[in-house]
């Protein structure tokens, strides 16, 4: 191609034809392929050459074809051609050939120039076979195949420490992560019900500002109504002095003394009757208005601000809510249960039931059928139509036969209603309840992470390790 640059014209190296500008020439595949099978038949070699990071022939002086085998016995990579020998050559064949490895002469020991085929224990070194004769004397020396399993087996151990790590590692973060989430949910939740409190709250306020506003304009309108008609009758009143006083003057300039007698005895008879002197428009009194405002506002807040609380800790506590059922074998022959185990009454007839060590008797009550050893749980209780009831919860293995003391050192965590309108907790001995009005509904709520249970009224605080179990007990109204 390089002709071209150098000629007028060029000549076909066959037919001899002249031609006079530079050809588009085209490779012949056909002649390509046949060059490339003779080249590789002459140089009996198919392997490529050695691309960056793969290990390149040690052999091959022009191109460097990549290395198919490393003898660790010579020290040096060969690829498929060079290679032939070793596997051909008796006494090659007892090389010890490995996969292509790149700086061979780190396997020679430096003091002996002999390929490191040992392993010495006491100063966890590789050494050659003359190491141990010379300068490792009296050390522990192994074969290299002996340490490398060994240390392999370790490895394979270390592995396994390794995933272990990992899956604990792992499960950490999970918990980390799961726990952020929860304390998000959380925050969440209670910036929700904090704006919730706080809009009821400047709810209140706005209210009773307005009502404090209204007061005092309806004070101000009332003096103002007051001073309006006042003001409109003396008004009138100074209008009849003036008119008169113009009849006095036009009186007093009279000559005629007959016309002036008679108008002088009209005037006096129609003098005016009222003494505006004690009349007068009373200012309302604002003083301490605000402080009153203030003082019932700050009461009002309290009980609502109580009442807020009081709703925002029963949403947080119905998060646990768990449906219960009652327990037949646990129920007295007395209570009467609902076919879905979720409602019971007290009949005066008891029924036949047999007299299992489930049962309670005499005291008439019965225990939900689900148990609970663990965490928080919440459940809701109507009473509305009930003249008489304790409701709580207690211990799977409290005593079921015989009289009943409800005391948390028995086991029951309990408040009741009786005569009517009497609540108390039951704590040792009743501790009243004052309410304003009768409850319709009664949540319990448990706590087992708490300690040691503490009764409050609506819901019973913290638990223990036993099984926890909703009591009710119905006594005959």
């Amino acid at each position: 191609m390089r002709h071209w640059d150098s000629s007028a014209q060029c000549h076909c190296p066959t037919c001899k034809e002249p031609f006079y500008k530079r050809l588009n020439l085209r490779v012949n595949t056909f002649i390509s392929e046949m060059a490339t099978q003779f080249r590789q038949s002459a140089g009996g070699s198919s392997s490529r050459v050695a691309k960056p990071g793969e290990v390149p022939c040690d052999v091959c002086t022009e191109t460097k074809r990549k290395t198919l085998k490393s003898c660790l016995a010579c020290l040096t990579s060969y690829c498929d051609t060079h290679l032939k020998p070793h596997l051909t050559a008796s006494r090659l064949k007892r090389h010890q050939l490995t996969n292509p490895v790149d700086n061979l002469e780190c396997r020679m020991c430096l003091i002996h120039n002999k390929p490191l085929e040992l392993f010495c224990r006491t100063n966890q070194t590789c050494v050659c076979m003359l190491c141990p004769v010379l300068d490792h004397k009296s050390h522990e020396v192994i074969p290299l195949k002996q340490q490398f399993e060994k240390k392999k087996a370790e490895l394979w151990k270390k592995e396994a420490e390794i995933h272990q790590m990992i899956q604990e590692r792992q499960l950490k973060l999970h918990n980390i992560k799961h726990s952020a989430k929860l304390s998000k949910d959380a925050a969440d939740r209670e910036i929700a019900d904090g704006v919730w409190v706080f809009a009821a709250l400047i709810k209140s306020l706005e209210r009773a500002k307005a009502e404090l506003i209204q007061m005092i304009e309806e004070k101000q309108k009332e003096t103002e109504t007051k001073a309006k008609a006042f003001i409109q009758e003396l008004g009138q009143e100074i209008s009849d002095l003036v008119r008169r006083r113009a009849e006095v003057e036009q009186l007093s300039c009279s000559k005629d003394q007959i016309y002036f007698l008679q108008r002088f005895a009209a005037l006096n008879a129609s003098a005016l009757a009222k003494d505006w002197t004690e009349v007068s428009v009373n200012l309302p009194t604002y003083e301490g208005t605000v402080r009153t405002a203030m003082g019932e506002l700050e009461e009002m807040l309290g009980k609502e601000l109580k009442k807020l609380l009081s709703e925002v800790e029963l949403k947080k506590v119905q998060l646990f809510a768990v449906e219960v059922t009652l327990d037949p074998d646990t129920a007295h022959p007395a209570l009467i249960l609902s076919d879905d185990m979720k409602q019971v009454h007290h009949e005066v007839v008891r029924k036949k039931l047999p007299d299992n060590p489930e049962r309670f008797n005499p005291s008439c009550c019965v225990l939900g059928k689900q148990s609970f050893s663990s965490g928080r749980f919440y459940f809701e209780a109507e009473v509305k139509v009930k003249t008489r009831w304790t409701l709580g919860v207690a211990k799977g293995s409290i005593k079921r036969k015989g009289i009943i003391p409800l005391c948390p050192e028995n086991a029951h965590w309990t408040i009741w209603l009786k005569n009517r309108d009497e609540y108390a907790a039951l704590v040792g001995s009743p501790v009243p309840l004052p309410l304003n009005s009768k409850l319709q509904k009664v949540g319990v709520f448990v706590d087992y992470e708490e300690g040691e249970p503490v009764p409050v009224f609506g819901k019973v605080l913290t638990g223990n390790s036993h099984l926890m179990k909703a009591l009710l007990m119905y006594l005959p109204p």
